[in-house]
Order: structure tokens, then C-alpha cells, then sequence
């Protein structure tokens, strides 16, 4: 190990069989871990990062090379390095008919925690988390929120020297995520605690000491995030004007020769050209001279995206989902009608109030904090759940009457994985298939066709269960497009997986609305939310503001701030909205 390091890997390999193929999990990796630091390991879905928490822990034998952990060798002195260490895993093992408190104790008692000792330490970590008020409450009725801050509370009850987190901030809201990064600091700063943490938010990986890159099993680079940011410079730019829509924009530049990447940011597109691109020439060659060319400084997420490309990772841009029923001519009219929506749990109102409307061909987003309602208010909209008061119209079908005829012009991927896991992709496919009741040569097309544009095909015989993340949100997608529906709910379908599946997502999503399919879509990605033509912030159950995603931003804008973010003004209406509920 070398001097100073809480964790070094050395030559470490690892794979499983995986159905019929053997799949290298970890190819070689080498890394060493600085104390009193933030460690970020960073790659795309399958890259490794997973399996080598594991071996970190203990709870793996590698199948080449050596990890050692706090001066103990992890595979022979599992043990002992398992009782060193903390480690919060992506599924973490709350009890959810059990309270705050009695998580608590059973982790301590796990973790061997004196009982004399576990009154202190409970309110400096309640003090921390800020759940010292819901002590009494069962895990399972906290938010998604507050269930991670209590996963990192229980993994603390024992205060170790290094931290493992296995992406704690999928699934959480921006107030969520920010209220856990500043638990990370306090660690870092009050306890001297070494943390590695894994992420899908690249953001993220900027308040990180040092990244370390995982491709396909491989350290595809490492070092502090603004070194490796800082070889992006030159080659960042904000495309806008044109007369066209930023998703077009996007569009017309996205894939070209050239261009590594182009994102919708705000009110430009954020254009990554190559080393030896000329950014006013690939404009030309696109048909866009009347667009405005501004600079930008670099962030990580560039470098990461130029690496990837650089290694041949395949662009989807040119993908087109075909076969879509929809006749884009009549875009515009009203497909969904919300009034006064209410649902009721007990004396709980999940949903109070809700309303608004989507048109055809429209990309709807419905953002909000974790338990704001969103998850409820899609499942009513699809006929899985009844309403308890107020009017819902889809698709001209009043859902109180009508709900199976408006489920079969309806498309659902839900939130969590809903596939059968004991099943291969071609037989998840051919069950949706029939489901919607396609047989003989069409539902043979159909499942043909949802391999070749999901890039399914090398893993048709593959049980679902056993898919890397991206292609079970890949696989969840291709179903819900089976039938050819007209409206498609998308409930946080980019959780979780990363940078290069969210862009392939949103390409699919939008070539979608092209064809007149409406989206109706919920995101943690507060980034995401400028692809939408019209947004819905939900707090409480309620809809605090609706609006274009420029007239959101407007909401949060002061002469300190006077260009605020999507993030910046969801976290002001949100926390906006909880001082006048405590006022009141």
C-alpha cells in the first residue's frame, strides 16, 4: 500500500458468467486513495465501479490482483476490513416496517456499537441528517430523501475511517442531494473520514478531490476534476438563435462530423466540438449561419463525454422511432385534461388540487421533490389507480369510465424496474407484445424491431434481471412503445444511468414528440427539464408553478443571481414552499 493510502488496488480483475457469456467486470485497475478526501469513481453503466465497492468491502474475491483496505489485504482480512469500513450499497437494507429509531439500534447492534455509547451518537447523527423529528416514523412511510439519509445514517451508527457509497443520490431530489453532500462534508471536515463515492451525476464529480474513470472494466484516466476539465478549453460553445427551437437546434448539430457533443443548456445548446474542429464552419455545414456562437467554459462532464467518444462509444443520433401511430399535423390539440386532481391514502392527500393540460406532440415535465405526489398523479393518469375526487381526460376518454380503452393508447415505464427479471429481453418483449394483443407477423416486426433500435439485439437471450441498469431502462422503454401508444409516461426513465444512456434517452424521447407522440415525463435531472415545452413543479402534492422552462427560471431570478439555474429555481419554490407550510 502506498504511504499515506486508505486504499490500494493493485492489477485487480474480476468477471462473471452472465447467462451464456462471461463478462469482465474488472480488467487490470490500479488506484490508490488519499485520506481526508472525496474519491469519485465515475463511468458508464457495466464500467465496473459496482463490483470493485465490493471487493473494497470484502463481500467479492477478485479473481486477479490485490486490494488493500486501511492496511488489511480485503480478501484475506474480509472481516476485519468489513468491521473498519462503512458501506451504503445503491439498495441499502432498511426495514421498512420498522422505525428510525429501531433501524438505528439494529445496525448497532450488528455493528457492535456499546449501548452506552449509541444515545450520543444518534443525536449527532439526527443533528446531522435532520431526521431527529421522525424518529418514531416507520422507514417505509419516509421520503426517497430521507430514506437515504437514514441508509447513511444506519451505515454511520459506527464511525469508520472510510466511507463506501454506491451512488447514494440516485433517485433523490436536488434538495435531497444538496442536504447529502453537506453530510459528506461534515464527515470529511469534523470526523477526518475518507469517502469513495461512485455517481451518475457528473456534476457531482466535481466537488470530488480526485476522479477516477472506469470503462468497460478499465481506468480509462485519473485526477483532480478540474485538470482533466481544464483540457476541454477552447472547444466549448453556446449555440442559439437560428429561429429554431432549442431541441431543433440540437438536432441539426448533434452527430455531425466534428461535434463530440450538443446538449440543451438554458437558452443555448452546448456544442463540444473535437480538437480539430472549426465551431463557425460546422455551423455553415449544418445550414445554421444565422446562429449566435458564444464561449463557454469547461466542466467535467465535457471531458468525460470526449473520452467516451474518443473509445468509439456508438451515437445514437441518427436513431429515429419508427412506426410511431401519430400524425404530427395535429400537434396542438388538448390530449390531457387534469382537474382539481385529489388522492387520498388514509388522512394522507398524496395528490390536492392538481390541474393542467398537455397537447399532442407536447414533452410535459413534471418535476418535484421526493413524495411531492408525481408517481401518484401518473399512476391515476394511467388507469392503474383511481382517483379520489376531480376529472381526468385522456385522450378524449374520461378515465373514470373508459380506463381500459385509455390504457390501450397509453405507453408506462415506471419508476422502478416492472419487467419480468426471470425472463430473457425477447420473451419481456414478446409478453408486452401480446399483452397488447399483437400476434403473428406483427408482433414478430415488432419485437424485431424493438431489438435493432434499443440495441438490444447481443442481449435478447439474456434474463432481464441480470442487464446492466441502461439497458433495463432500454428494455423498459422498447416495451412501453410496443403497441404504438399515443401518449407515453416516463417516470424518472434516466435514473440512475449514465451521461451517454440519458442522451440516447432524450434523443429517442424527442424524436418521439416529433412524430406527435405526447411525453409526459418525471426527472431528479434538473438539466433535463430545458428538453421539456412546458414544466409542473409539484411539492406536497400540490403544483407550485407551470410554465415554458425560461419562465420557471424567471421565478428564481435576483440581481445577485440574474441567470439562475433549472436547480436553482426548483429548490426555491420547493424550499419556498416549506416555509409557508411551517408558517402556517
Amino acid at each position: 500500500m502506498s504511504a499515506g493510502a486508505v486504499l490500494t488496488a493493485t492489477g485487480l480483475a474480476k468477471s462473471f458468467q452472465a447467462g451464456k457469456r462471461r463478462v469482465q467486470a474488472l480488467d487490470g485497475v490500479s488506484f490508490s486513495i488519499e485520506p481526508g478526501v472525496v474519491t469519485g469513481l465515475i463511468g458508464p453503466d457495466g464500467a465496473g465501479k459496482t463490483t470493485l465497492m465490493r471487493l473494497a468491502a470484502g463481500l467479492l474475491t477478485p479473481d486477479a490482483g490485490t486490494i488493500e483496505v486501511l492496511g488489511l489485504d480485503a480478501t484475506q482480512d474480509s472481516l476485519a476490513v468489513q468491521a473498519a469500513l462503512g458501506y451504503m450499497p445503491q439498495r441499502f437494507g432498511l426495514y421498512e416496517d420498522l422505525s428510525v429509531r429501531e433501524n438505528l439500534d439494529l445496525y448497532a447492534d450488528l455493528q457492535g456499537v456499546p449501548r452506552a455509547e449509541r444515545q450520543a451518537r444518534y443525536d449527532e447523527l439526527m443533528r446531522m441528517t435532520g431526521l431527529a423529528p421522525f424518529m418514531g416514523r416507520l422507514a417505509g412511510r419516509l421520503s426517497g430523501g430521507m430514506k437515504q439519509k437514514l441508509g447513511l445514517a444506519c451505515t454511520l451508527v459506527r464511525a469508520p475511517r472510510l466511507l463506501l457509497l454506491d451512488e447514494p443520490t440516485v433517485g433523490v431530489d436536488p434538495v435531497s442531494r444538496r442536504e447529502l453532500w453537506a453530510i459528506i462534508d461534515r464527515l470529511i471536515r469534523g470526523e477526518g473520514m475518507s469517502v469513495l463515492l461512485s455517481t451518475a451525476y457528473l456534476d457531482e464529480a466535481e466537488r470530488c478531490a480526485v476522479v477516477v474513470l472506469l470503462h468497460e472494466g478499465r481506468v480509462l484516466d485519473q485526477g483532480p476534476p478540474q485538470a482533466l476539465r481544464e483540457r476541454m478549453s477552447g472547444r466549448i460553445w453556446a449555440v442559439s438563435g437560428a429561429g429554431r427551437r432549442h431541441r431543433d437546434l440540437q438536432l441539426a448539430l448533434d452527430g455531425r462530423p466534428g461535434v463530440v457533443d450538443a446538449l440543451v443548456q438554458g437558452e443555448h445548446v452546448r456544442l463540444v466540438t473535437d480538437a480539430a474542429a472549426d465551431a463557425r464552419g460546422l455551423l455553415r455545414d449544418a445550414g445554421l449561419t444565422d446562429a449566435r456562437l458564444m464561449p463557454l467554459p469547461p466542466r467535467f462532464e465535457d471531458s468525460f463525454i470526449d473520452l467516451l467518444r474518443a473509445l468509439g462509444e456508438p451515437d445514437t443520433a441518427g436513431l429515429e422511432m419508427d412506426g410511431v401511430a401519430q400524425d404530427a399535423s395535429e400537434n396542438g390539440d388538448t390530449v390531457i385534461q387534469v382537474d382539481n386532481l385529489r388522492r387520498r391514502f388514509g388522512d394522507f392527500w398524496a395528490v390536492d388540487g392538481v390541474s393542467f393540460e398537455v397537447r399532442r406532440g407536447e414533452i410535459f415535465g413534471l418535476l418535484g421533490a421526493n413524495g411531492a405526489g408525481k408517481s401518484t398523479t401518473f399512476r391515476m393518469l394511467c388507469g392503474l389507480l383511481p382517483a379520489s375526487a376531480g376529472s381526468l381526460r385522456v385522450a378524449g376518454l374520461d378515465l373514470r369510465h373508459a380506463a381500459a380503452e385509455a390504457r390501450a393508447r397509453i405507453g408506462y415505464m415506471s419508476q422502478k424496474f416492472s419487467l419480468y427479471g426471470n425472463l430473457s429481453v425477447t420473451q419481456n418483449l414478446a409478453f408486452f407484445a401480446s399483452a397488447y394483443n399483437l400476434a403473428g407477423k406483427a408482433r414478430t416486426e415488432r419485437i424485431a424491431w424493438a431489438l435493432r433500435e434499443f440495441v438490444l439485439s447481443a442481449y435478447a437471450e439474456q434474463l432481464s434481471g441480470e442487464l446492466p441498469l441502461g439497458y433495463k431502462q432500454r428494455l423498459a422503454m422498447a416495451c412501453a412503445l410496443m403497441h404504438r401508444p399515443e401518449i407515453l409516461f416516463l417516470d424518472e426513465p434516466t435514473s440512475g444511468i449514465d451521461p451517454l444512456a440519458r442522451r440516447e434517452f432524450w434523443r429517442r424521447i424527442n424524436a418521439l414528440a416529433r412524430a406527435g407522440v405526447t411525453v409526459l415525463v418525471t426527472t431528479h435531472f434538473m438539466e433535463e427539464a430545458e428538453y421539456c415545452d412546458r414544466l409542473a413543479i409539484m411539492a406536497a402534492g400540490k403544483i407550485l408553478a407551470t410554465g415554458e422552462p425560461a419562465a420557471i427560471k424567471a421565478l428564481a431570478r435576483t440581481l445577485a443571481h440574474p441567470e439562475p439555474s433549472m436547480e436553482d429555481a426548483f429548490i426555491r419554490l420547493v424550499e419556498g414552499d416549506a416555509v409557508q407550510e411551517r408558517a402556517a
